[in-house]
């Protein structure tokens, strides 16, 4: 697998404070990377050791396959298009020449503002005041900064806070659709699970400076899910059914709850208890919240470490 940012053993300490405690990221070429966490969790502070805006207490960036270093920083981040916290420009200018200083200063030509202005959908407002601008819209300018001189890696910082709903859902197509639209390699971070299982494919978890949690999007669902509950015309034929196949069920007048089941099994109970006359009206699987998952994987961490440690 080739990566396009990797860490190794990441820390940024503050007087006494671990902010970021052996970090290693690994974020796959070609992929819309979520990097979830609450907030303070320690994903602004990493993302600003990968562009060297905050020098590491310890450990190593690696970007586009190079050590990220005080030598070739600059060659490295012109490859690298960011957003970090909010959205910079000139109120007073419009979006094209707003865009036009920012390519002066990265020595791009300006043919290229109207390739970033159609990927960002804002061809028709290129000469709007930003002043005028939504804030959804002072986004997207900020993206189309970051894309200038094609770079081959985005580095989004909670793009979507602060964002109305259509905001979101824009931002969210925008996103989900940058490899393909621009050939970058898209890291973005965010505290809402559910906003980046719709635009991403690899996951990094966060918590207090600690990764908990790194892979396929899938792997991390597998987290998420949570019980299962269905409601029924006859419950006490539901209940006798799925007590039979081995089911442990709690049940509140006529909506039984299942603990959490593959999707396999589930059918083969669905297609049981509507066999026994069970009469299914309604099946709700409920998704655990992100404090919850939090909470799972440090469960499963400390169990892990408490087993390494009874094993020696």
């Amino acid at each position: 697998m080739q990566t396009v940012i990797e860490t190794k053993g990441l820390c940024k300490t503050y007087g006494k404070q671990l902010a970021v405690d052996h970090v290693a990221l690994q974020v796959p070429k070609g992929c819309v990377y979520g990097f979830i966490g609450p907030n303070g969790a320690g994903k602004s502070t990493t993302m600003k050791m990968l562009l060297g805006l905050i020098h590491p207490s310890a450990g190593q960036v690696f970007l586009l396959g190079k050590e990220l270093t005080p030598h070739n920083r600059l060659t490295l981040l012109r490859q690298t298009g960011s957003l970090i916290e909010s959205p910079s420009g000139y109120l007073h200018l419009t979006a094209r020449e707003n865009l036009q200083i920012v390519a002066d200063l990265k020595g791009i030509s300006h043919r290229d503002i109207a390739r970033v202005l159609e990927i960002v959908h804002l061809t028709q407002d290129r000469d709007r005041k930003v002043g005028q601008f939504s804030l959804g819209m002072k986004q997207r300018l900020g993206i189309a900064m970051a894309l200038l001189g094609s770079p081959k890696l985005l580095i989004l910082d909670e793009p979507t806070n602060g964002l109305d709903p259509a905001g979101i859902q824009e931002m969210r197509a925008l996103i989900a659709d940058m490899p393909a639209a621009t050939g970058a390699t898209v890291l973005i971070s965010s505290h809402l699970l559910g906003e980046m299982e719709q635009m991403v494919e690899q996951v990094g978890i966060i918590h207090h400076g600690r990764m908990l949690f790194e892979g396929p999007l899938h792997e991390l669902q597998r987290h998420s899910r949570g019980d299962l509950s269905i409601r029924l015309l006859h419950p006490q034929k539901g209940l006798a059914i799925l007590q039979a196949n081995g089911i442990s069920v709690r049940q509140k007048e006529d909506v039984l709850t299942l603990p959490p089941l593959r999707d396999e099994p589930l059918a083969g109970l669905v297609q049981a208890l509507a066999d026994g006359g069970a009469g299914v009206v309604e099946l709700n699987r409920h998704t655990k919240s992100l404090e919850e998952i939090f909470l799972s994987l440090t469960d499963r961490k400390e169990v892990d470490l408490n087993a390494a440690q009874s094993a020696r």
